[in-house]
């Protein structure tokens, strides 16, 4: 058994002064076969702690059915950061922003009814509370005084940039208190009298978030706490990537200098990040300071160990400081290797639009479609039981009024006879983006991005609107915002009604593709391929010549891309590939202008700032 407490100037490790240097590395941004190595990775820089958020949706998706396995296994991430002899702070939230979707509150649970976020609203405080009961029956246990490594848990998150609830506040810390949670509890704010005001409480222990003028933000934390140690919890080594964007990068020279003021002043440090990882599947999220921008899948951060886990200038750099403070390993990781480098041609099997209509009737694989020779589907990647069967409706529902968290929907009507050869089609808003046909043939697209709300369109008969959820805002008061067609959806400033809506997994439809027979289609299609290895291993696989779509590699959702860009390739964790063959499958919303899949050797996130 040890113990952890906050003394009068410093943190107390068994009742010794003792500084965290810690490295942020979420565990569910990483593939779990990669959890040790990242780990061992941040020890390696000299650190002796590892934090974590812990996101709510992904372990509870679904209201009701928690998941606790897999890549979703907190208690197994802390025991390999225990094994690793480091401690664990964890950041259970409820809300974690993150640039993670939902800012990591389940859709289901924004989409409630009258539900007041963050505050102590009835609802609300029921529903976290449930969730911080489960989070904290694996936390308790591991913590500190319990045998464990565990030695911080956070209240909330940045709270003081959003609101000021002091009763909410405090039921966090009583349903943590009473969940068993022994150990300090600490809050994060960015240290502005306002924030730091706003987001504590008595008896919680205060920490920063910055990146810069280091010397200035502790001065103002230490004003509003004369006593304990100093620690910038948030230290932002680097920046997030948003579609349409620039890669974000920070000279390590700077962040090093920035972090040799941190030490030099006593304080304590996390970096945000240490290994940012990926948002595969469907999980990055937006912001929207006037503007949405939705999120790129990779979430390399410019951290010290980049998105496949190699070291960085910044782990160098960082490591040099840090050895002037402590003591740093003798042992140093190995180098980067190229990855392997290869091209898969790819088949069509079709416009999947199409396959949402025949699997809608019920059928589990359409008559016919025997899965062919070199493309089974993987385990793990079952292909579905059906496809979601078309519904009417007056008005056209949200994303959220059909429980629907996939990216997908098609919304459908019929339009009004008509002489005239061209009309206005005009939206309330999309949210986030329409492919639009008229009598199946393509005719625009509306982007929420670029604030896009009507085209013209020519006459026909009938009407489809494809809407692509992109990720939903994680920041400030737009939490929990709706999806798809918001408002009405007019034509010549009518009104259009009697809408057949139907929801699209895009899982499904990739599970569909390895089962469908060869089409050679190309535009909106799926496609897929095979290829061998010789041995599993890290992969990338280039997006350039490419529209828009999600990619996977065994069944694995490796996450959205886009030609927009900046981020030009995909990243495929070694885990997930095998010895032999591997399947591929592309599900492309606008053209593919290349049916190929070019695995490359390095990374392409994209051009920098200048």
């Amino acid at each position: 058994m040890g113990s952890f407490e906050i003394g009068e100037a410093d943190f107390l490790l068994d009742g010794r002064p003792h500084r965290i240097l810690s490295g942020a590395l979420h565990y569910f941004r990483v593939h779990p076969g990669q959890w040790a190595d990242r780990i061992r990775k941040a020890r390696l820089m000299g650190l002796n702690t590892i934090e974590t958020y812990v996101a709510w949706n992904a372990h509870e998706p679904v209201r009701g059915e928690w998941d606790a396995t897999g890549g979703n296994d907190l208690g197994a991430f802390l025991d390999l950061v225990a094994a690793e002899g480091m401690h664990a702070i964890v950041r259970p939230g409820p809300y974690i922003c993150a640039e993670w979707t939902n800012g990591g509150l389940p859709a289901w649970l924004t989409a409630l009814p009258g539900i007041g976020l963050r505050r102590s609203e009835p609802v609300y405080l029921a529903e976290l509370t449930t969730y911080l009961r489960r989070v904290y029956e694996i936390v308790a246990p591991r913590q500190i005084d319990h045998g464990g490594n565990v030695v911080l848990v956070q209240i909330e998150n940045e709270y003081g940039a959003y609101g000021s609830d002091k009763e909410y506040l405090a039921e966090l810390v009583r349903v943590t208190r009473a969940a068993g949670i022994t150990v300090p509890l600490t809050t994060i704010d960015q240290p502005t009298p306002q924030m730091l005001r706003d987001g504590s409480l008595p008896g919680l222990h205060l920490t920063g978030s910055f990146g810069s003028r280091a010397d200035e933000r502790l001065a103002t934390l230490r004003e509003h706490q004369p006593t304990g140690p100093l620690m910038c919890a948030e230290f932002w080594d680097g920046w997030f990537d948003w579609w349409g964007g620039v890669h974000h990068t920070t000279p390590a020279a700077d962040s090093a200098r920035e972090l040799e003021a941190l030490l030099a002043a006593g304080a304590s440090v996390n970096f945000y990040m240490v290994h940012g990882g990926t948002n595969f599947g469907l999980t990055s999220g937006a912001n929207h300071k006037g503007r949405y921008l939705p999120i790129t899948t990779s979430y390399d951060y410019g951290a010290p160990l980049d998105e496949a886990g190699n070291p960085t200038d910044k782990f160098w750099a960082f490591r040099d400081v840090i050895s002037r403070y402590a003591d740093v390993p003798d042992e140093v990781p190995d180098a980067a290797a190229p990855a392997p480098a290869f091209d898969v041609p790819l088949e069509g099997v079709g416009d999947w639009i199409d396959a949402v209509g025949v699997a809608a009737s019920g059928c589990a694989v359409p008559s016919g479609f025997a899965v062919p020779s070199g493309f089974a589907v993987p385990s793990g990647f079952a292909v579905p039981p059906s496809f979601a069967v078309p519904s009417g409706f007056a008005v056209p529902p949200s994303f959220d009024d059909l429980g629907h968290v996939s990216a997908l929907v098609r919304y459908e009507t019929s339009l009004p006879s008509s002489e005239a050869r061209r009309h206005r089609l005009q939206v309330g808003e999309v949210r986030d983006r329409a492919w639009i046909e008229v009598d199946g043939v393509a005719v625009g697209a509306l982007s929420r991005t670029h604030g896009e709300r009507s085209l013209p369109i020519p006459g026909g008969s009938r009407l489809s609107l494809l809407v692509e959820e992109r990720g939903r805002v994680n920041y400030d008061h737009r939490l929990g915002e709706p999806k798809g067609l918001i408002g009405p959806v007019l034509l010549d400033g009518v009104e259009l009604a009697d809408w057949t809506v139907t929801p699209i997994d895009v899982e499904h439809v990739a599970a569909w593709a390895l089962a469908a027979p060869a089409s050679g289609a190309v535009g909106r299609a799926a496609l897929r391929g095979t290829f061998a290895l010789d041995a599993a291993s890290d992969l990338f696989l280039d997006t350039s010549d490419w529209g828009s779509g999600f990619a996977f590699v065994n069944g694995f959702f490796l996450g959205r891309y886009d030609r927009t860009g900046p981020q030009r390739t995909l990243y495929v964790p070694a885990p997930v590939t095998r010895v032999a063959e591997n399947s591929v499958v592309v599900v492309e919303l606008a053209d593919a202008a290349t049916p190929v899949a070019r695995f490359v050797s390095a990374p392409a996130l994209g051009p920098t700032e200048e």
